[in-house]
């Protein structure tokens, strides 16, 4: 489940690893009997606070604390929604079992994914992008497209298809492209919808990169003159709807969220801006076996500033 592994190396789940304690004042409420005696809550937290899972959890519990403070008035719950429902639709019938399979509940991903938007509302806020950066990440941006393809197994059979296209005018070419399509593409998902794909940037890791390269120097209405050969195939690619590159500042709330995107991946940005949130938030560690668990962050937030990975 590459999408939850990617949020889960700054976000460990919380649900499960809880069970019924909390890190602070903890009594000795019996949390389990046995033949051998029984197990309290100051037993069982004397023991979790020693390991490192248990010292996670309370890393996380205090950084959910302090992010919730500065920035949960950014992220709205439809946010979170939005977010848990393009996963659940991503998995479609084996979504549960994926989430069973990673040690994770439908609440324990939610928490997490607010837990991310947090953090990336903490980036935005902590991190500056220079003008250096804005034009290195135009350099490779393309904006949204919307194609349609055909794919086939053989070269000479694209090249037939292209050659039919050949002599279409470009007001009927969609709806020749969509007979083509549901004659010859070998792809089940889209041939039966004319060839369309989803809508796509520079930015998509779905899609061959040959396949996006070819697709991205199309202006609407026009299709590849020669096929496109990637893993699958050979392919014919008509362009649907092509805005045009444009200049950098029509595109630069896009291009700083690119940016934000790829710091969200970065651990020596995400630790620094850790740090600073951290020691914004007034934390003070009561228990003396945990007074140093965030000694790592805010020691170095007294050195360390938040610059983008990009400059």
């Amino acid at each position: 489940m590459d999408v939850l592994s990617n949020m889960k190396k700054w976000f460990i789940a919380l649900a499960g690893l809880l069970l019924t304690v909390t890190l602070a004042g903890c009594g000795n409420q019996t949390v389990a009997t046995t033949s051998g005696g029984k197990i309290t809550e100051s037993a069982y937290y004397s023991s979790l606070k020693g390991t490192s899972s248990g010292k996670q959890v309370l890393q996380q519990m205090i950084l959910n604390k302090v992010l919730e403070k500065q920035y949960g008035d950014k992220v709205k719950k439809s946010e979170v929604t939005k977010q848990f429902n393009t996963y659940k639709a991503q998995y479609g019938s084996s979504f549960k079992s994926v989430l069973a399979q990673s040690g994770m509940t439908e609440s324990g991903l939610k928490t997490e994914i607010r837990s991310n938007l947090l953090l990336k509302e903490a980036v935005k806020d902590n991190v500056k992008i220079s003008d250096a950066q804005y034009k290195k990440q135009f350099k490779s941006y393309e904006p949204e497209v919307t194609v349609a393809h055909i794919l086939v197994s053989k070269k000479s059979t694209a090249e037939k298809v292209i050659s039919e296209l050949k002599d279409t005018k470009k007001s009927d070419m969609t709806s020749e492209f969509t007979k083509l399509a549901k004659k010859y593409s070998t792809d089940t998902a889209t041939k039966n919808k004319g060839g369309k794909l989803s809508a796509f940037d520079s930015t998509d890791t779905s899609l061959d990169s040959t396949f996006k390269k070819a697709a991205f120097k199309l202006k609407t209405g026009d299709y590849t003159a020669t096929p496109v050969k990637t893993q699958y195939g050979y392919h014919v690619i008509l362009m649907l709807k092509n805005p045009g590159k444009g200049t950098l500042n029509q595109h630069k709330a896009e291009l700083k969220k690119q940016i934000i995107d790829n710091d969200m991946n970065d651990s020596t940005i995400l630790h620094n801006v850790v740090a600073k949130v951290l020691k914004k938030g007034d934390v003070s560690i009561k228990d003396n076996d945990l007074k140093n668990i965030l000694s790592d962050y805010l020691s170095s937030s007294k050195s360390s500033s938040a610059t983008s990975s990009s400059k």
